[in-house]
């Protein structure tokens, strides 16, 4: 009796500590959610979380067969219609290669992938038949995509493991974008190749489409009709949550996307925490994850690694976006890496129903194209106000490390070998403002830490619309290469320390106003530090110490007088 009763206290003493460790466990759990609301400088509304009652189906139950090759698609959609029906709960995704066609989802369902889950989709497209949806930000017709989540309510995908859309199958690739033996490789493996050689398409369908369109991924040189003959081309978002509410993504990994890999789109209350997003960096229209016209939403702990770009916040194209009217509003975005990607965190360029109150911090960039990227062009429309950017670390970025572009059309930052020096011209005709005008205004950046990149800052508005209020202080660039200023309005850097490796004058503005860079610390080896441009250019309040030592500053002949204050 004695031994029994010692035994029963020693299993209550584990009981005791299991239930402290939980507890505590749990207690960080409130506590990471609660630490993603700290410091945010706008009234941010606490996202709702799902909650799901406590019942599950496994999709061995429905048929399914993980050896990767049986089709397992009516299984798994039948697994989530029955736990649909029953209230909601979780669908299991046990280890195993899961080949499958399109998964549509129904409210009140958590897909739930167990480790060593592996859910591979169909490279047949036939599979997916073709649909009237959003892409790129324009009202088009495109495949449905291999996870479907429209106009739902209170759905998660959690889990280790991972999802492949089986994006090779679909994507065109650039020759300047592989090497001579992957190139060989990939024309080996089928498909077609363009006229001039540049570009592998895998199928005539592909091809056709792409000679069938004049801007990007819309053929619009066909009827809508003939689309079908351009099916293999109008190529999915690996993940389309459309108009839906409550939505959780925590845990598994995204890859291998035919288009985007992740695209929320007019949709509310979304959490996106501990995810994988992978792409090839090669991969055409490759990004990671585009929150389009979302609001009330949380993206954390997540790493990227792809081939365009890796978060992008937009909000519709031209007119089908000023249209639509639904801003992107309300984004707290928190300690993310980004590998490759064209841009680590990214704004457009299609915006045209605003973005507003939005909130990045604590992310690392690691050889990222451009780390934070505002891009736009007239005939957009659109607002971009109220964004804010803190404790930023970058390495390796070998282009702008912030860059603003008002002139964008659309072409990859890389440097390929079929892509022109003047991609992204600017046009300096002045044109009346109408609603196509777009505007970025009031974007705020403290603690930007740069080292061994290629260019610190790079502003360039619209002469007819300037960027408008943009703050940098309390932050460091240590680039090949400068900050240049365009056609901006209010532009100050307060407390920057700007080292340039490379020779050119560090500093350049042209046409601007209310520029303050009076504590910029510039190291530079040029024997010029600024020079300021420009019949337009007025009130520049420029470092103390090229103040005091005038052959440090370059001005043009146009320049007002007192323009430099």
């Amino acid at each position: 009796m004695k031994h029994s009763t010692e035994k029963l206290n020693k299993m209550s003493k584990y009981t005791q500590l299991f239930t402290s460790i939980l507890a505590l466990f749990f207690s960080f759990q409130i506590q990471a959610q609660t630490d993603v609301y700290k410091d945010i400088e706008f009234n941010m509304p606490k996202v709702l979380e799902t909650g799901f009652p406590n019942k599950s189906v496994n999709i061995t139950e429905f048929g399914a067969k993980p050896d990767g090759i049986f089709k397992n698609t009516k299984a798994i959609n039948d697994a989530i219609s029955d736990i649909n029906k029953k209230g909601g709960g979780k669908v299991i995704v046990p280890r195993g290669i899961w080949l499958t066609g399109p998964i549509y989802f129904k409210s009140n369902v958590n897909l739930h992938m167990e480790d060593g889950a592996l859910i591979l989709f169909s490279r047949d497209f036939d599979d997916y038949p073709l649909i009237e949806t959003s892409f790129e930000g324009l009202n088009t017709t495109r495949n449905a995509s291999p996870i479907m989540a429209h106009n739902v309510q209170n759905i998660a995908i959690t889990g280790k493991g991972i999802i492949d859309g089986s994006g090779d199958a679909w994507r065109y690739v650039k020759r300047g974008k592989m090497t001579d033996a992957q190139w060989k490789k990939l024309v080996d493996s089928g498909g077609l190749v363009s006229q001039d050689g540049k570009m592998w398409f895998p199928s005539e369908s592909s091809k056709l489409g792409h000679e069938s369109s004049s801007n990007f991924n819309v053929p619009d040189k066909i009827t809508k009709e003939d689309l079908v003959k351009v099916k293999d081309f109008l190529r999915p978002v690996m993940v389309s949550i459309v108009k839906s509410d409550r939505i959780l993504l925590d845990g598994p990994t995204f890859q291998n996307s035919p288009a985007w890999n992740i695209h929320p789109l007019m949709s509310s209350n979304i959490i996106i925490r501990n995810l994988d997003i992978r792409n090839p960096w090669y991969s055409q229209n490759g990004d990671g994850l585009d929150l389009e016209s979302c609001k009330n939403v949380l993206i954390y702990d997540n790493k990227f690694d792809v081939g365009d770009d890796a978060i992008c916040i937009k909000a519709g194209k031209d007119k089908d976006g000023r249209d639509r009217a639904i801003p992107t509003e309300n984004v707290i975005i928190k300690n993310n890496v980004v590998y490759h990607g064209h841009g680590g965190f990214v704004v457009g360029s299609e915006m045209s129903s605003g973005v507003k109150n939005v909130h990045v911090s604590g992310c690392t960039f690691i050889g990222t194209d451009i780390g934070l990227r505002f891009k736009t062009t007239r005939g957009r429309g659109g607002v971009v106000e109220n964004i804010y950017i803190s404790n930023i670390d970058m390495i390796n970025i070998p282009s702008q490390t912030i860059g603003f572009n008002m002139f964008y059309d659309g072409n990859s930052p890389i440097i390929e070998e079929d892509q022109s020096s003047d991609a992204e011209a600017r046009n300096e005709k002045l044109v009346p403002v109408t609603e196509e005008t777009p505007a970025f205004r009031n974007i705020f950046f403290k603690n930007i830490n740069v080292i061994n990149s290629d260019e610190a800052a790079y502003f360039v508005g619209l002469p007819e619309m300037n960027l408008k209020n943009i703050v940098i202080e309390n932050s460091n660039f240590e680039t090949k290469k400068g900050i240049t200023i365009i056609d901006s309005d209010e532009i100050i850097l307060k407390n920057v320390t700007l080292k340039t490796t490379e020779s050119g004058i560090p500093v350049t503005i042209y046409n601007s106003k209310n520029i303050d860079i009076s504590t910029l610390e510039i190291d530079s080896k040029e024997s010029v530090s600024l020079k300021v441009l420009g019949e337009k250019t007025t009130n520049v309040k420029i470092p103390e110490n090229v103040k005091k030592n005038q052959k440090l500053l370059q001005t043009s002949k146009d320049l007002p007088k007192n323009a430099i204050k």
